[in-house]
């Protein structure tokens, strides 16, 4: 294998945090200070460059992933701004399957917030390595030491401190580079920083800071551990090269300071980028422009215009005109444009190679996930994990004649958001609409209804209950037998069914003596999932529950797969009505914000809403108070929190499982 430098040179990158920590206003500065866009974008303006949605700008959010790509020191950075609010992980998800490191945000008053940790593990099953920034430095409140104490805490994360602040809160004029023990300031009106000397006043502070990074970094580093016993400290050059295996490896995390919307830190979070985050030649699967090509398409714009397929390329190099296979369907697909992304404007490239992020036309099927390779070499990639809906709305137009551009428009939303699904309700015959919160279900419909400009009817919000075993039952005997003429099917199961703690399906075997061959057992096994998709209850799925096949009989010319398939199926539907079973529903883990005199009202609120509060804490006159909320319940409860504290309050939600609904 070759090894390309220019590949070298290449950051693909994603920048994660809780809702409101900053990442836009960051990414903004990020292009402004690459020389991207001359004129510095702001949400509350609706003049940024990746929230360029219509509904981005309205809200003040990011809901779709955007792209873009800019320049740095001789190096390219592939970037995308990945969503805060929960409704959207799997947004963050398909992002983090593409991406080679991270910039994690936290926000210098508030630190580690409920979807900081979420964005977190998602990074960590993906192995991604991250840099993390404080933001927010010039904010009332804000402290880097508590910041970097809650990431020690809450995330388990080792923090590396490479920088001390020069002020506070308003008074946040710069930082101190401890690595090479100088003073960076931006002044009001500068774009660029003023280096000098230590300040005298925070001479001792940063020497005491500087040696905390070195005996931090020699615990976790052999290199550095040797040079520090050899001459009780760390050299520069050491220092930065044992940050970057540690970044790399995951074993630390280096801690950089700043305020994005003031500008200030912008260019030491760059260099940071460029000096500890992987390039692709960097990872366990080297990127080789060379080998036959293969391709993760993580994103799909499905406009009517046209449709854009976001690629991230593995290995080889694509070019246009190329005929492409998508491994999972067997479907060859032409690729006519390869374009290099920035949000919602394109330049036109004339190929892609390994280690890029772009987007192509021309694949009129591949799907997110999709593995598109060369022909002759067929590859299947790992495709991004889909989480499963929570909340579902029925969805109808209200003239019947945009019926079927209806159907049309929500084909599209799902082809571009697979955590979205449309199904038809059997009993009412209703089109149902599911996802993974209330605002992403009224993002999807309004998107339906701008771009369409279609008049739609939509129903209340309902969450999606599962059933679980209470107490099981034991002995349980099926014997399917069927005789039409033909061949015949035998199969004679015994079953066990029991609960389990975590919400999962277990199987066991407990035959012995051969009575159930091992290939039948396989099927016993997939006959009992078939049954876990309808449980007693009301047809909700099943979990929760351990399945142990301990006996069984076989016909020595009627059994089949297909026989014992269809007795675990029958059997444990069998089984499920004999068990006492209880109906589940999703909870959140909430955290309310707001202020000290209106705490009394919202506690009442939560206690209505069937909420349990788990703790409290009180900093600068401002209380958030964290709570355990079945999904239903927060149905327009930003609305009324809103209400209750005169528009002073905020709350955020992630899910938490779920847990057993009352009695009905």
């Amino acid at each position: 294998m070759r090894t390309d430098p220019n590949r070298q040179l290449l950051r693909n990158l994603g920048i994660l945090a809780h809702v409101d920590a900053g990442k836009t206003t960051l990414t903004e500065r990020i292009l402004y200070a690459t020389g991207m866009t001359h004129k510095r974008g702001e949400v509350h303006d609706g003049t940024t460059v990746t929230d360029f949605d219509p509904q981005e700008r309205d809200r003040g959010i990011t809901i779709f992933a955007a792209a873009v790509s800019c320049a740095w020191d001789g190096h390219r950075i592939n970037l995308i701004d990945t969503p805060g609010h929960v409704d959207f992980s799997d947004e963050v998800e398909r992002s983090l399957r593409v991406l080679d490191g991270a910039i994690a945000v936290f926000d210098a008053v508030a630190g580690v917030e409920p979807q900081s940790e979420s964005v977190w593990r998602q990074a960590d099953r993906h192995g991604v390595p991250r840099i993390a920034f404080v933001n927010k430095m010039d904010r009332v409140g804000a402290d880097l030491d508590a910041a970097v104490a809650s990431i020690r805490e809450r995330l388990r994360a080792v923090p590396l401190v490479v920088q001390l602040p020069i002020g506070q809160e308003g008074g946040f004029t710069g930082v101190v580079d401890l690595l090479r023990m100088r003073a960076l300031r931006w002044v009001d009106g500068s774009d660029v920083a003023e280096e000098g000397p230590v300040p005298d006043a925070l001479r001792e502070e940063a020497h005491r800071r500087r040696r905390m990074l070195e005996e931090a970094v020699a615990e976790r580093h052999p290199a550095a551990l040797e040079e520090f016993c050899t001459r009780s400290e760390v050299s520069g050059p050491t220092l930065a090269s044992a940050l970057r295996d540690l970044t790399r490896d995951g074993e630390g995390l280096v801690v950089l300071c700043g305020s994005a919307y003031r500008n200030r830190g912008i260019e030491p979070l760059l260099a940071a980028v460029v000096a500890y985050l992987p390039s692709p030649v960097d990872l366990e699967r080297p990127a080789d422009p060379a080998a036959p090509f293969a391709a993760l398409a993580f994103k799909v714009v499905a406009a009517a215009t046209g449709r854009l397929t976001y690629l991230r390329v593995y290995s080889g190099t694509i070019r246009k005109g190329a005929e492409v296979l998508d491994a999972g369907t067997r479907n060859k697909e032409r690729i006519s444009r390869i374009l290099r992304v920035r949000a919602d404007r394109h330049t036109e490239l004339d190929e892609a190679a390994a280690g890029d992020i772009v987007a192509v036309i021309g694949p009129k099927t591949a799907r997110v996930g999709a593995s598109l390779c060369a022909p002759a070499a067929p590859v299947l990639l790992e495709p991004p994990v889909v989480a499963d809906p929570v909340v579902s709305v029925a969805i109808e137009a209200r003239r019947a004649t945009d019926t079927e551009r209806l159907a049309t428009a929500l084909a599209h939303v799902v082809e571009e958001d697979p955590s979205l699904t449309v199904r038809t309700d059997p009993e009412t015959g209703q089109t149902v609409l599911s996802g993974l919160g209330e605002l992403h279900l009224e993002v999807a419909v309004e998107k339906i209804r701008r771009s369409r400009g279609l008049d739609i009817g939509v129903g209340r919000p309902r969450v999606a209950h599962r059933e679980t075993v209470v107490s099981g039952v034991s002995g349980l005997v099926y014997r399917h037998v069927k005789q039409d003429g033909g061949a015949g099917q035998f199969a004679h199961v015994v079953l066990d069914v029991e609960p389990v703690a975590e919400e999962v399906f277990v199987f066991e075997s407990a035959v012995v003596g051969g009575a159930v061959p091992r290939e039948y057992v396989r099927a016993v096994e997939a006959g009992c999932r078939d049954a876990l998709a309808d449980g007693p209850l009301g047809g909700h799925p099943v979990t929760g529950v351990r399945v142990r096949l301990t006996d069984g009989a076989t016909h020595s010319k009627d059994s089949s797969e297909l026989a014992f398939r269809t007795a675990g199926r029958l059997g444990l539907r069998e089984a499920l009505r004999a068990c006492v079973m209880a109906l589940l529903e999703p909870v959140s883990e909430v955290a309310v914000t707001l202020p000290e005199e209106v705490v009394g009202g919202v506690l009442g609120d939560l206690a209505v809403r069937r909420g349990r509060v788990s703790g409290s804490v009180t900093r600068a006159g401002t209380v958030t108070i964290t709570a355990t909320v079945p999904l239903a319940e927060l149905f327009g409860y930003a609305n009324r929190l809103r209400s209750r504290t005169h528009g002073r309050g905020s709350f955020t939600a992630r899910p938490a499982g779920y847990a057993l609904a009352p009695a009905r």
